[in-house]
């Protein structure tokens, strides 16, 4: 472990860069898993907790690996927050069918996994330093598993599956009239008419097809991802508020091109949902998915000192409640014969994108996918569909397979590439397995 850091010596890179030495990839990496849970590293314990296990956003240890391994489950204890009520609807209750053979599914990583061979469910579990995932098949939860202090009832940052609960909403509002997807946002949000965002439209928003001077490099202690964090109070910095940072986007290029990974769209996106409908993300939310699926607890949103939720990334919820989202989207958006999401806007977000925008981006590991509403398609065999977060977070819908998968993690490393190579294959592995056994 690192001695704490002064917080004016903190770079910003803090908010995504690994420990140096990190072993992220191979049989290295399922040691280091278990060397960093966070249980017994015993972050934050003790009154006081010593200088040496404190995590706190002013000197960037919230988002420095291994201490994010307990910041990811406990945003709560360290910033504002606003509550998504569950209201009192009674629970919806998955009926339990726990399988014994899901642990020793072999299948082989894709390249640049960092092992030589086939590796079983259960390793790569792991090697992608999951905190808890569980498989409905069936609408039956057949694997359910926890690590470290992450457990049934803890409410686990989303990261930027985040970005798919604000995408469907949106959908849903353009699919019954309120919102225009045509529209420029300049003229949904006049405070946005001299940004880079003002001749986007809100299809190419929630789309991320815009074109702006904004970075997303995970890597780079200057990229803008860091700075809209920053600013929406989650790093270590002025935090201005994200919709006063919002504005300061530049256009660079032309809109509706080409589909560029950009967080920023959907606090965009989360600005127009409010304007529109005058009800804020987290109201939004309760509204429409946790008042009426019948989820187990609240979830809650960062916010800035304003107010106002990160929209890309700040849900926290358990793993249970984030299965019932992803399951009820694999219905077709309704369940027990009540229609939470339309199935045309379901329909929509399964036929994905256009793959020829997205392929300029260069995925190496999602060859021939796509993006729409805030999700990405992957236009498999089996149709599948997926939300996706740094560090590990994960809704993945196979409909062929009749399958859902949901994962929190807390890698070292941010981008998905670095574990969709022991990721995407091992969820091809369980839906063949459980369409055969």
């Amino acid at each position: 472990m690192t001695e704490p850091v002064a917080p004016d010596a903190v770079p910003h890179s803090a908010v995504f860069s690994p420990q140096p030495g990190s072993r992220t990839h191979g049989p290295g990496a399922i040691a280091a898993a278990k060397a960093t849970d966070p249980a017994a590293a015993g972050w934050m314990t003790g009154a006081p907790p010593p200088p040496d296990k404190l995590v706190r956003i002013s000197d960037g240890s919230a988002w420095r690996f291994p201490q994010l391994r307990w910041s990811f489950a406990n945003f709560r204890r360290l910033v504002p927050t606003a509550d998504v009520s569950r209201g009192t609807a009674p629970v919806w209750q998955f009926p339990v069918a726990l399988r014994d053979d899901i642990d020793a599914i072999t299948f082989q990583p894709l390249a640049n996994s960092g092992f030589d061979g086939p590796i079983s469910f259960e390793q790569s579990l792991h090697a992608n330093f999951t905190d808890a995932i569980l498989i409905l098949h069936q609408g039956q939860i057949v694997y359910e598993r926890y690590f470290g202090i992450t457990g049934p009832a803890t409410r686990h940052i989303l990261m930027s599956v985040s970005k798919s609960f604000a995408g469907t909403i949106a959908a849903m509002l353009v699919a019954d009239g309120t919102l225009d997807e045509n529209a420029a946002v300049g003229d949904l949000i006049p405070e946005l008419a001299a940004s880079g965002f003002a001749d986007a439209t809100l299809r190419q928003v929630m789309d991320m097809t815009t074109a702006l001077a904004y970075s997303e490099d995970y890597t780079s202690p200057t990229a803008d991802i860091v700075k809209l964090i920053v600013a929406c109070g989650l790093g270590p910095g002025d935090e201005k508020g994200v919709r006063a940072y919002l504005p300061t986007i530049a256009k660079k290029g032309t809109h509706g091109e080409a589909f560029t990974y950009r967080t920023c769209n959907t606090d965009v996106l989360a600005w127009v949902l409010h304007r529109a409908t005058g009800k804020s993300l987290t109201q939004l939310l309760g509204d429409t998915f946790w008042n009426r699926l019948g989820m187990e607890q609240d979830g809650f949103y960062t916010v800035d000192s304003h107010g106002s939720e990160f929209a890309g990334g700040g849900l926290n919820a358990t793993l249970r409640d984030i299965a019932r989202f992803g399951e009820m989207i694999r219905l077709g958006g309704s369940v027990d014969g009540r229609a939470i999401v339309p199935r045309a806007v379901v329909d929509d977000i399964a036929r994905g994108g256009d793959p020829a925008k997205f392929a300029p981006a260069g995925y190496g590991t999602l060859p021939g996918w796509s993006y729409r509403n805030q999700w990405w398609v992957s236009h498999d065999a089996h149709g599948c569909y997926t939300a996706r977060g740094v560090r590990g977070q994960m809704i993945w819908v196979d409909p062929v397979a009749e399958m859902t998968i949901t994962r929190l993690g807390s890698h070292p490393l941010a981008g998905n590439g670095n574990f969709d190579p022991t990721s995407l294959p091992a969820w091809t592995a369980v839906a063949h397995h459980l369409m055969n056994a």
